[in-house]
C-alpha cells in the first residue's frame, strides 16, 4: 500500500490502483475513473488496492461494488468510511471529515449529497451513473 500512496503523491494523480503486480494511475476528477474502470474492467478491481486523494460516499460505493480489498484515502467522509467498513474493505486514511465539500468550497459535494440517504452501494450505482451521464453531456 505504501508504494501506491507514494506514487499518488509524487505523481499528483487522482488515484492509483494496484492489482497483483500491475499498477495503474488515473487523473480524471471525481468518481469518473472509478466508474469507467467498473464499466470496462471490473475484474481489475477485484482484490485490488487503491490509494485515492478524496473518497466520498459515491466513490466508496464504486470501490465496494468493484471488490477492492484495501483502500487508502488522504481525505474520507464518515459515510464513505462506514460504507467501506460495512463491505469488509480494509480502509486507512489520513483525515476523516463529516462530508466531502464541493470544488468551489461553497457546500457539499453534489454526489455525496445525492448518495447521502441511500444505504447500499447497489442503490447508489444508478445515481452515480446518471450523475456522470449528466456531467458528460454538459
Amino acid at each position: 500500500m505504501e508504494s501506491i500512496i507514494d506514487i499518488l503523491h509524487k505523481g499528483r494523480y487522482s488515484c492509483v490502483v494496484k492489482n497483483r503486480e500491475e499498477v495503474r494511475t488515473f487523473t480524471q476528477r471525481g468518481v469518473a475513473d472509478l466508474y469507467d474502470l467498473y464499466q470496462t474492467e471490473p475484474a481489475f478491481m477485484k482484490g485490488a488496492a487503491i490509494a485515492d486523494k478524496v473518497i466520498g460516499k459515491g466513490a466508496a460505493a464504486l470501490m465496494a461494488l468493484g471488490g477492492f480489498k484495501a483502500v487508502y484515502a488522504d481525505i474520507i467522509s464518515t459515510p464513505a468510511l462506514a460504507l467501506l467498513r460495512e463491505a469488509g474493505v480494509e480502509t486507512t486514511f489520513a483525515k476523516e471529515v463529516p462530508h466531502i465539500i464541493n470544488r468551489d468550497k461553497t457546500g457539499w459535494c453534489p454526489l455525496e449529497t445525492a448518495c447521502m440517504q441511500l444505504h447500499t452501494a447497489e442503490e447508489m450505482y444508478p445515481v452515480i451513473r446518471d450523475f456522470l451521464a449528466k456531467i458528460r453531456r454538459a
